[in-house]
C-alpha cells in the first residue's frame, strides 16, 4: 500500500505562511528528492492556485538556480489531483480535479500501484489528519516566529499521537525537519 506523506514548511510558532519563509537551496533540494520519491501530490484550491500561477513560470523561464529550476520541471511534470468544491477545471499539466468523497478517493489512491502520495496543502492536510489518512508527517520547522498566521494544526478533532522517526537539519538556513508517523490507538 502506498503511503500518504504530509509535507509542509511552518514557522517555529506553527503557523503556515510561505512569504514569512527563506526557503535556500538546501531545503529546495530535500523538496526535490522527495518529488522524485512520489508520483501522486494532493492540492486544495488554495495551494493548487498558488503553485499553479508560479511553478510553470519557472519551467519556461529558468531562474538559473539549479535547485529551484529542478523543483519547478518536477512539480510541473508529476501528477496532481486537486479537491476542490469551487474549481471547475484546472490547467497545470498533469493536473485534474477529485470527482468523489475525499475519503474514498484517498482510501483508492493508496490502493493503487506506485510510489507514494504526497499533500502539501494546509487545509488537506487538516482534513485528512481528521479522516485518520495520513501515514507520514515531515514538518520543516523554520527559525523564525511570526506570531499570526494560519495555524498548521487549527480544527484538528481529536488528540493525534506521533512517534518521532528521524530529523534533518539544515545548516544554512537553520530549518529542521521533523519526521513523525501517527501512533495508532493503544501505542
Amino acid at each position: 500500500m502506498r503511503k500518504l506523506i504530509a509535507a509542509i514548511n511552518t514557522t517555529l510558532d506553527g503557523f503556515c505562511d510561505h512569504t514569512a519563509l527563506t526557503v535556500g537551496d538546501e531545503v529546495h533540494q530535500h523538496y526535490n528528492e522527495l518529488l522524485k520519491s512520489v508520483d501522486t501530490l494532493l492540492y486544495g484550491r488554495i495551494t493548487y492556485q498558488l503553485m499553479e500561477s508560479y511553478w510553470p513560470t519557472v519551467v519556461k523561464n529558468p531562474t538559473g538556480n539549479g535547485p529551484i529550476d529542478e523543483f519547478g520541471v518536477l512539480i510541473d511534470n508529476i501528477s496532481k489531483i486537486v479537491f476542490s468544491h469551487t474549481l471547475k477545471n484546472v490547467e497545470w499539466k498533469n493536473a485534474k480535479l477529485a470527482k468523489g468523497d475525499i475519503k474514498e478517493e484517498i482510501l483508492a489512491l493508496k490502493q493503487q500501484a506506485g510510489k507514494d502520495i504526497l499533500v502539501g496543502s494546509r487545509s488537506l492536510i487538516i482534513t485528512l489528519m481528521n479522516l485518520n489518512l495520513i501515514d507520514e508527517f515531515q514538518l520543516c520547522v523554520h527559525p523564525v516566529i511570526t506570531a499570526k498566521g494560519l495555524p498548521l494544526f487549527e480544527h484538528i478533532h481529536e488528540r493525534i499521537n506521533l512517534k518521532l522517526l528521524k530529523t534533518k537539519t539544515f545548516i544554512s538556513s537553520g530549518a529542521i525537519l521533523l519526521y513523525y508517523e501517527p501512533q495508532k490507538s493503544g501505542n
